[in-house]
């Protein structure tokens, strides 16, 4: 009986007592991965299958790409313009305009990469695929995926980054840098 007594308060202010909520994950970490998902680099660069292409969480502004551009790769601007030049080309099916917007060596499927326009262009209907031309299609820029590796497009079909131009980095180029 003596026993009951003890256990019934300490039971009861286990039963009312809060686990601590969980940490929050540092601002410039991934998006967490299905533990179904493949790891390979194309699924780890990818966003969690929970969300679908194009769209940025229900919880995070629109506009929390360009500011997390700022803070992480430089001046969103630059981005949004080679976004939309990228997107434009794609869509429209120029493919010089693509070419434009291209730095090479272009990293592309299966650890490939493609050395110079002319190789592009003969790869071209490889390259820029239905799924990408989709993905490139449906994304919104105020919904990129943003991380110190770049901007990414769709479920890591296209990756855009910035290159400096000069030894302090006050200049840089931002061009696709992946197409898988």
């Amino acid at each position: 009986m003596r026993t009951i007594a003890v256990l019934i308060p300490a039971l009861l202010l286990a039963a009312c007592s809060q686990p601590a909520p969980p940490a929050e994950p540092a601002v410039d970490a991934p998006p967490p991965m299905e533990a179904s998902a493949a790891a390979t680099p194309a699924a780890e660069s990818a966003k969690a299958a929970a969300e679908p292409a194009g769209a940025a969480p229900a919880d995070v502004p629109a506009e929390d790409a360009r500011a997390r551009i700022e803070t992480l790769l430089g001046d969103a601007a630059q981005y949004e313009k080679v976004f939309n030049a990228f997107k434009t080309a794609v869509v429209g099916g120029d493919r010089a305009a693509v070419v434009e917007e291209v730095r090479f060596p272009l990293n592309i499927a299966n650890g490939k990469k493609i050395t110079g326009p002319g190789e592009f262009q003969r790869s071209y209907e490889k390259i820029i695929t239905p799924a990408v031309v989709k993905a490139v299609s449906e994304q919104d820029f105020g919904k990129v995926f943003v991380n110190q590796q770049g901007v990414m497009i769709g479920d890591g079909q296209v990756w855009l980054n910035g290159q400096c131009l000069d030894q302090a980095c006050t200049k840089t180029e931002v061009k696709v840098i992946t197409i898988q």
